[in-house]
C-alpha cells in the first residue's frame, strides 16, 4: 500500500469533507437559534393580545424543540470535529493509515449518541441561550397575565 502524507490530495479532499460537514452543523445550530427567537415573538406578539394571552405559554414550545434540535446539531459538531482530529492524529503517528478514508458516518452507538445530546444540551452555548429565553417567555407571559 502506498505511503499517504498529510498534503496528499486524497487526505486534504477528506478533510475538507469532514470540515464541510462541521461548518454545515455550525450555521445550523446558528439557524435554530435564529428560528427560535422568530417564533418565540411571533407568539408573543400574537400572545399580547388581552384575549390571547394563555397562548404566551405556547411560546415554550418551539424552545423545547429548537433547543433540542441545536443540542443535536451541536452533538454532530463536536462528533466530527473529534472524527476529524482523530483522523489527523492517526495520520501524522503512520502515514500509512488510510483506513476510514471518505467514511463519513459515525459509529456511534445509541447510548453514546444519547450521552452526547445530553452533554451538547448542557453546554454553554445552550442552555443559557435557551434557559434564558424560557424565563423570559415566563416573566412575558406573568406581566401580560397580570391585571
Amino acid at each position: 500500500m502506498a505511503s499517504t502524507n498529510i498534503d496528499s490530495p486524497c487526505v486534504q479532499s477528506h478533510l475538507a469533507i469532514l470540515q464541510s460537514v462541521i461548518a454545515r452543523m455550525a450555521s445550523n445550530s446558528a439557524n435554530c437559534k435564529m428560528w427560535c427567537v422568530t417564533l418565540v415573538a411571533a407568539i408573543l406578539v400574537v400572545g399580547a393580545d388581552g384575549a390571547k394571552i394563555r397562548f404566551a405559554l405556547l411560546a415554550l414550545v418551539p424552545t423545547v424543540f429548537f433547543l433540542l434540535l441545536d443540542a443535536y446539531y451541536l452533538s454532530l459538531e463536536r462528533c466530527f470535529r473529534h472524527k476529524y482530529d482523530s483522523f489527523v492524529e492517526n495520520l501524522s503517528r503512520d502515514p500509512s493509515v488510510v483506513s476510514g478514508m471518505f467514511v463519513v458516518k459515525l459509529n456511534m452507538t445509541r447510548a453514546a449518541k444519547l450521552r452526547s445530546l445530553a452533554e451538547s444540551a448542557l453546554s454553554v452555548s445552550i442552555l443559557p441561550f435557551y434557559g434564558s429565553l424560557a424565563i423570559m417567555i415566563v416573566v412575558a407571559w406573568w406581566l401580560m397575565h397580570k391585571p
